[in-house]
C-alpha cells in the first residue's frame, strides 16, 4: 500500500531532506533566482511538504493541492521568480526524494520493490500536478498585477 513505509522513512528524515534542497536550491544555477529568499523562508516550505507527505499523498485532495501550489505560484511571482525557476525547483524537490528514496531503501523482497515502485509513481504524479498549478497561480498573479 504505496510504500508506507517509505513515507514515514521520508517523514522522519524530513529535515535532512529538505537541509539538503535548500543547499542545492542555494548553489544551483538553474536557480538562481532563489538565492534572493531567505533560507528560512525555503527551509520552512520544503520542511512542510517532506514532514507532512503521507498527509499529502493520502489524505489530501486533488483541489488541496491545487489551492496550496497556485498559491506557491502566486507567491513566486511576486517575489520576481522566474516561473522556470520555480518549476525547475518543484523538480528538484522531487530528484531530492528520489535519491533520498534510493540512498535509504533496501528491497530485498518483490513485494517491497513494488511499493517502492508504486510509491515513485504517486510521487511522480503529485509533483507534476504540484508544478502545474503553482504555474497557474503564476499566470494568475501576473494578470492581476497587468490589470492593476
Amino acid at each position: 500500500m504505496l510504500g508506507i513505509k517509505l513515507v514515514r522513512l521520508i517523514e522522519k528524515h524530513a529535515h535532512e531532506i529538505a537541509d539538503n534542497l535548500v543547499s542545492t536550491l542555494r548553489t544551483s544555477e538553474r536557480v538562481s533566482a532563489y538565492r534572493k529568499l531567505r533560507e528560512e523562508e525555503l527551509r520552512t516550505a520544503t520542511l512542510e511538504l517532506y514532514a507532512h507527505l503521507g498527509e499529502w499523498l493520502l489524505n489530501k485532495s486533488a483541489s488541496d493541492v491545487e489551492r496550496y501550489f497556485t498559491a506557491v505560484g502566486a507567491r513566486r511571482a511576486a517575489q520576481g521568480i522566474p516561473s522556470s525557476q520555480m518549476a525547475w525547483a518543484l523538480f528538484m524537490s522531487k530528484a531530492q526524494l528520489w535519491s533520498f528514496i534510493y540512498g535509504e531503501s533496501a528491497a530485498d523482497r518483490v513485494l517491497e520493490l513494488y511499493s517502492e515502485l508504486e510509491l515513485l509513481s504517486v510521487l511522480d504524479g503529485f509533483f507534476d500536478r504540484a508544478v502545474y498549478y503553482a504555474l497557474i497561480g503564476y499566470e494568475e498573479s501576473a494578470r492581476v498585477e497587468r490589470a492593476a
